[in-house]
């Protein structure tokens, strides 16, 4: 702990925080100080925090402190219980809690200011489902989204080109060097020209070999053509298949969606959000009030010293010894029924208790599931993001391990091919080495043997005449080769043109016929979701006329309990009135009156709380006669809007199922599929 102090306070002292504290003037900070010290310092990191917690709520302050560090993914140490400590700890600026934030703020502050930055422009904006079927609305969504990955670009481009470390000196070097390059090229190229001008028919050679060139640069084109048609072919097999096991689990769907297992299961989500509603959530929000108001009492209580500690406890202690002395006096009484009835109580608090941590469990575990669901989304869209493609699964996850380990099977046998190759260059370099060292000692001696007799330079100048005639007769034979192999060549070229027509045509041929068979499927994947969505739509009716049914008998139960109660009511009502009577009567007929007047007394103040009573009343029920006719035009015009919204999203259900799935497009003797 002292390092971690000694490293923050180290951290605040420097630039461009300049705090000027030691330890112990920082260990004596008090809360609000250190709140605004780490306010400071997340201002640094994001310059929209800089506030001063001063003029700010502490609820304010801790919902901001707390959203900045989400986003900036830290991470406190412990488990859920821990969170709500570090969330207390955080409102009231506590040191076990503020130094580790500080320390894990100061450790990677440039990398946390990107983090912020980025979280500017990354974070996405949801929008409900139901607004997004407006067509504004969805096309402001996608130009957002296409924004958002646009910036995505940028900033990769943006960091690779901090990050590579090119130069303007660099590039002018490069540029230079390629005009270079190119003005040898230039000249090399005028030299071939003036070469081949000296042969005969050197024009309709040219021709040739550009024919030549162009045939392979189609022959590439056509290839290429061919692997993404083959490419397009099987991810249209993927897309077929994924759709007819949707199509299968739309059809398993709809075979077992009865009206009783819908009921039933919408029964049972009911029981659930009511008991949540009821019981749960109300008794959860009495217990967060008790502790926020028995907490506030704390905060404005002033600061106990020892001698108020001890008064305190000794005060517990004695309630304790009272509480012990009641419940000893309880059992001694030891009444039966008490027992009964504290049995049955033990073992409603155990079910109330045992239906709580169920439905605890039951709610952590569906936020489990929608926090997975959007990591597994987010994880295939980062892949998507990567490569481009979908992830792999299952069988087809299998054969590519399967030809990784045979690609990287050849590329170990290659390797140690190259390594054995090297190996012999090494060997050969020696040896050619070692020859010319004794080709130049021979050479040395021959000539000290010419000049002794007189005739030195006799060997270079025989080895100059047999090298111009070795030359001479090497133009020859190229020249009579050059010839043989032009005419061979153009054989070979209309022999492969010929050759790639009768290849490609079955190719081409089998290639309508998949697309045929991929029209034949697409209508008939049309034609099965028409039938469902109209079994669907008559099971909605089904449905709709049960739950009308459902409400309508509810609502007669609801009328028949109000009458119920109504009726009680007045039967209470009236025995009031009656035991008022005959207690009247009494007081009337006695002779004591004394008696007599405490009665009228005390009815004349009954009839005057009643009269207050009754005029409350009646203005209660003028203000609701007043305000009955605006609630009831404004739920009308709210029904109004759902029936609206409920048509535009079947326009657009309709809309989208009547599009069509494909286009085919037949340019240059060529058919295409548009997916």
């Amino acid at each position: 702990m002292s390092d971690q102090i000694k490293f923050i306070v180290d951290k605040l002292n420097k630039d461009p925080f300049r705090k000027n504290y030691n330890l112990i003037t920082f260990d004596s900070l008090e809360p609000m100080q250190l709140l605004q010290v780490l306010s400071d310092v997340l201002a640094e990191i994001d310059p929209k925090q800089v506030v001063d917690i001063r003029e700010e709520m502490p609820e304010q302050t801790a919902k901001r402190m707390l959203s900045l560090l989400g986003i900036l993914k830290y991470k406190p140490p412990g488990n859920a219980t821990d969170m709500s400590t570090f969330r207390q700890g955080l409102v009231i600026g506590s040191k076990p809690v503020i130094y580790p934030v500080l320390h894990w703020l100061l450790q990677r502050t440039n990398e946390l200011k990107k983090r912020a930055y980025l979280a500017r422009f990354l974070i996405k904006l949801e929008v409900p489902s139901e607004f997004l079927q407006d067509e504004t609305v969805a096309d402001t969504n996608k130009q957002y989204e296409e924004l958002m990955e646009a910036f995505k670009t940028l900033h990769k481009e943006c960091e690779q080109l901090k990050t590579s470390g090119f130069s303007t000196a660099e590039i002018r070097r490069d540029i230079s060097a390629m005009e270079e390059e190119k003005d040898q090229l230039i000249k090399r190229v005028e030299r071939l020209k003036k070469r081949v001008e000296t042969v005969q028919n050197h024009q309709r050679m040219l021709k040739i070999a550009r024919q030549l060139r162009v045939e392979k640069e189609r022959e590439e084109f056509l290839a290429h053509q061919k692997q993404e048609q083959k490419n397009q072919l099987f991810h249209a097999v993927q897309r077929l298949q994924r759709v007819q096991n949707q199509l299968k689990s739309m059809h398993n769907a709809a075979a077992d969606a009865k009206p009783e297992s819908l009921m039933k299961r919408l029964e049972e989500e009911i029981k659930f959000n009511s008991y949540m509603v009821t019981e749960k959530f109300p008794k959860e929000l009495e217990n967060k009030k008790k502790e926020l108001h028995f907490l506030q009492k704390v905060v404005s209580e002033p600061a106990m010293g020892h001698s108020d500690l001890l008064e305190l406890e000794s005060k517990i202690n004695e309630i304790n010894t009272e509480i012990n002395q009641l419940i000893e006096k309880k059992m001694m009484r030891n009444e039966p029924i008490e027992g009964k009835l504290s049995l049955y109580r033990q073992q409603a608090s155990i079910i109330s208790r045992k239906k709580e941590a169920k439905a605890e469990e039951l709610q952590e575990a569906k936020e489990k599931l929608a926090s997975l669901e959007r990591e597994v989304s987010v994880k295939t869209n980062q892949t998507r993001e990567f490569d481009g493609a979908e992830v792999l699964k299952g069988d087809e996850f299998k054969r590519y391990v399967s030809k990784l380990r045979s690609k990287s099977t050849v590329f170990k046998k290659k390797h140690q091919i190259i390594a054995e190759f090297k190996a012999e260059f090494g060997l050969l370099q020696r040896t050619e080495e070692l020859l010319k060292q004794r080709q130049e000692n021979i050479q040395h001696q021959l000539q000290s043997i010419e000049e002794k007799k007189g005739i030195s330079g006799y060997s270079y100048t025989q080895e100059e005449l047999e090298r111009v005639s070795a030359l001479k007769s090497e133009v020859d034979e190229i020249k009579g080769r050059t010839l043989d192999d032009m005419s061979e060549m153009v054989k070979k070229l209309n022999s492969l043109v010929s050759e790639k027509k009768s290849a490609l045509a079955p190719v081409i041929k089998e290639l309508r016929q998949l697309r045929q068979k991929c029209q034949e499927l697409t209508q008939e994947c049309d034609e099965k979701k028409s039938q469902y969505d109209s079994c669907a739509a008559g099971l909605e009716s089904n449905r709709s006329k049960l739950e009308q049914e459902v409400r309508g008998l509810r609502e007669e139960c609801l009328q028949e309990e109000s009458k119920y109660h109504h009726t009680n009511c007045m039967i209470k009502n009236l025995e009031v009135q009656l035991r008022r009577a005959t207690d009247e009567m009494k007081a009337y007929v006695s002779s004591d009156q004394q008696e007599k007047r405490k009665a009228i007394r005390q009815y004349a103040k009954h009839i005057a709380e009643q009269e207050n009573l009754g005029k409350k009343l009646q203005e209660k029920q003028k203000t609701v006669r007043e305000s009955h006719g605006p609630n009831m035009k404004q739920a009308k015009m709210w029904r109004d809007f759902e029936q609206l919204m409920e048509c535009k999203k079947q326009c657009f259900l309709k809309q989208q199922s009547q599009t069509s799935i494909g286009q085919v497009i037949q340019e240059g003797g060529e058919d295409r599929l548009i997916l």
